[in-house]
């Protein structure tokens, strides 16, 4: 059965972005962006991916983005944002995807999700968004949160998560700093 990973982006505040969905102020770190290169490097969007063929995915080999997670994308003319996996929008407002490498996923959710665990393959990634998260959460399907904490407070914007995720306990198992105050940390779920 294949990982499901929340791999997230936050402030020490806990927020993925401001209330807007930019997230254009979290502080730039070289030594940080190089370590996203070296050990996730199918989570960069294509123009930063320092490579282009499924063969060099390390972890991962499908996407899970909530419609406004994918939109920021979609803004900068970034239809594919991630071509060297399955991506897959969760959605109930999109009627259509806007490019075929990219599959819209309209109702059921956590049952689609189950699905796509139970296939063969790499872990797959939830990018965002925080309501997709709470829901594959609260329906027991997530198996690892990896969590980059980012030297910033936003004081609002969009959380975590959207709702209460309650009764889940998280080891940790990996944990790395950076001298500019970022940090990734490895956490197995345990529900």
């Amino acid at each position: 059965m294949r990982e499901l990973v929340y791999y997230i982006a936050a402030t020490l505040d806990g927020f993925i972005a401001r209330q807007d969905g930019s997230f254009d102020d979290f502080p730039w770190d070289e030594a940080f962006i190089d370590a996203l290169k070296a050990s996730y490097p199918e989570t960069l969007p294509a123009p930063m991916r320092p490579g282009s063929n499924r063969e060099q995915n390390l972890r991962f080999d499908a996407v899970l983005m909530g419609r406004a997670t994918y939109e920021v994308g979609v803004k900068e003319g970034l239809t594919s944002p991630y071509p060297t996996l399955d991506q897959y929008v969760v959605s109930r407002s999109m009627s259509e995807s806007p490019d075929p490498a990219v599959t819209l996923i309209r109702s059921d959710v956590a049952e689609r999700v189950g699905e796509l665990k139970a296939e063969t393959g790499k872990a797959i990634w939830i990018c965002g968004g925080s309501q997709l998260a709470t829901t594959l959460f609260l329906a027991g399907l997530v198996d690892r949160v990896v969590l980059k904490s980012a030297p910033v407070f936003f004081g609002a914007g969009i959380p975590l998560f959207r709702d209460q995720v309650e009764g889940v306990s998280l080891r940790k198992e990996t944990h790395r700093s950076f001298d500019s105050g970022y940090s990734i940390t490895e956490f197995l779920v345990e529900q």
